[in-house]
């Protein structure tokens, strides 16, 4: 039986092996029902207006809620089935960090917030989410059973 500390590092480990995170190049810290996700700002996040892509602050909002509920589930794989996104500030340098944090849950969801800092530590974007089980098994996902066997 895996303790809830390798549970959170093999989440780390499933997210940094997704193909999508080889462009964002996050980095990630899983707590019990908490999930922080910092990237470097890159022009090529920029849209025409030289700033931030409102998709790289939905991933973020998603990504740091989504695994904030992930952390209370060692079995499945959680969906998100809605995300509400509000972009505050605009940000073309520094790095993005993401909070999520889990703030209901119920035997079949979670209702997840999430909220995206700028280097300065100003709120930039937030947002919140609903997660449910999925049918797919965390250890039959390769980046999670990885670091699972180790």
């Amino acid at each position: 039986m895996k303790s809830s500390e390798q549970h959170y590092r093999c989440l780390e480990a499933m997210c940094l092996s997704a193909p999508i995170n080889d462009w964002y190049r996050p980095e990630i810290h899983i707590e019990e029902g908490e999930a922080t996700m910092t990237i470097d700002v890159r022009e090529d996040f920029f849209h025409p207006a030289q700033a931030v892509h409102g998709s790289v602050y939905f991933k973020l909002l998603d990504d740091a809620a989504f695994f904030a509920a992930n952390s209370l589930e060692e079995d499945v794989f959680v969906l998100t089935t809605s995300f509400t996104t509000y972009l505050t500030r605009p940000v073309s340098s520094g790095q993005m960090r993401a909070v999520g944090k889990v703030v209901n849950q119920n035997k079949s969801q979670w209702i997840a917030e999430a909220v995206v800092y700028d280097s300065q530590d100003r709120e930039i974007a937030r947002g919140s989410g609903c997660f449910v089980r999925s049918k797919v098994r965390l250890d039959s996902i390769p980046g999670y059973a990885n670091r699972m066997a180790d």
